[in-house]
């Protein structure tokens, strides 16, 4: 016995692909920055030192001295000569006066009167010590000063991004198919060949 058979023959579909591929571009712009420093404030007052040193009397005491102050002494030494030579003078008076409580006055005052004085003598310093005199003032500084921070300005720039999309496109190369034959199918006595 015969039995029909089926015959099949398929052509596979066939699709051609053309990619054109996606493009990203990313770019960072660098952020803008900009920094100020302003100076440190500095301000320094100063009252100088002062320095007095005073020789008048180391001066005087080596007799080196200012004609007014000469003057003055001289003035101050005749006066007192006058009041000890008025007291003298009145003593002198007072012992006459009463010569007759005895002894001789007016010997006494002779010899009194031509006598040189009797000077004494020390070791002298010249000039005396500690004569000169010394001052000084010490200098006052006063320094202030001031920080300044500095100012720091940021400007961040946003990335730059471009992207172009790939595009695909498709395209039949070979389109499918499939043929069928049946094959020894005899239908009322007759062979069927397709």
């Amino acid at each position: 016995m015969n039995f029909p058979q089926l015959r099949m023959e398929s052509v596979i579909g066939q699709i051609g692909l053309t990619s054109q591929r996606s493009i990203q571009e990313i770019e960072q712009p660098p952020a803008e920055m900009t920094i100020k420093q302003p100076k440190a404030e500095l301000t320094i007052h100063r009252t100088p030192g002062k320095l007095t040193i005073d020789q008048t009397q180391a001066w005087e005491d080596m007799d080196l001295k200012h004609i007014s102050k000469r003057i003055e002494e001289f003035a101050q030494h005749g006066y007192q000569d006058w009041l000890s030579g008025m007291a003298r003078r009145a003593q002198e008076g007072d012992d006459l006066m009463r010569i007759e409580n005895g002894g001789n006055p007016v010997v006494e005052h002779a010899k009194i009167n031509s006598e040189s004085p009797v000077y004494e003598f020390n070791i002298g310093f010249v000039p005396s010590p500690f004569s000169v005199k010394v001052n000084y003032q010490a200098a006052d500084v006063r320094i202030n000063w001031k920080t300044n921070k500095p100012e720091i300005d940021v400007k961040v720039n946003k990335p730059r991004h471009d992207y172009t999309p790939g595009i695909v496109s498709g395209e039949m190369i070979q389109w499918p198919s499939l043929k069928i034959e049946v094959i020894g199918l005899e239908l009322d006595g007759q062979t069927v060949k397709d």
